[in-house]
């Protein structure tokens, strides 16, 4: 990690902080690092991080209302409905009436938007696994059961 960030974020192991807002600011940098990272891998195609992580949820939620999508993110609503209508214009998602209550709208991925991540998946996967090559295996794994571990204790907006 930079002097600088240390220095701005009050990180390292001689920080001053407590042990969780040292956590926080550093998981909160590492976040944006990483969505940073992604949306220079996507920006070429004309996506961000925020409406690939949309796309992916839309798919593995099997058509969601907007508002379950939205959960899935941890996003408003509002910021939800925003990125539907982009992918929208892209061609990547649409919405259908939903056959039990037409009121509400179900998201559909496309036919192009199941072929765009079907050639995307291996590079991505590769450049992901490249981010995280400073830590062992072990240490992987340690990390991916702290954060779910986390992600399980923390208030959802269901």
């Amino acid at each position: 990690m930079p002097d600088r960030e240390k220095t701005v974020f009050d990180l390292g192991p001689d920080s001053p902080l407590t042990p969780a807002v040292r956590a926080f600011r550093g998981t909160l940098l590492l976040a944006q690092r990483l969505r940073y990272l992604m949306d220079e891998r996507l920006r070429a195609d004309g996506l961000t991080t925020q409406q690939a992580a949309l796309l992916t949820a839309v798919r593995a939620l099997d058509r969601p209302a907007l508002t379950e999508a939205a959960a899935a993110l941890g996003t408003t609503h509002q910021n939800a409905a925003q990125l539907v209508a982009v992918l929208e214009r892209k061609g990547m998602l649409r919405t259908e009436p939903d056959p039990d209550d037409r009121r509400r709208r179900r998201l559909v991925p496309t036919e192009e938007g199941a072929r765009y991540w079907r050639d995307r998946d291996a590079g991505d996967e590769d450049a992901v696994a490249a981010w995280f090559g400073a830590l062992a295996p072990d240490e992987l794994a340690t990390l991916n059961e702290l954060v779910e571990r986390t992600l399980t204790g923390l208030p959802r907006r269901d």
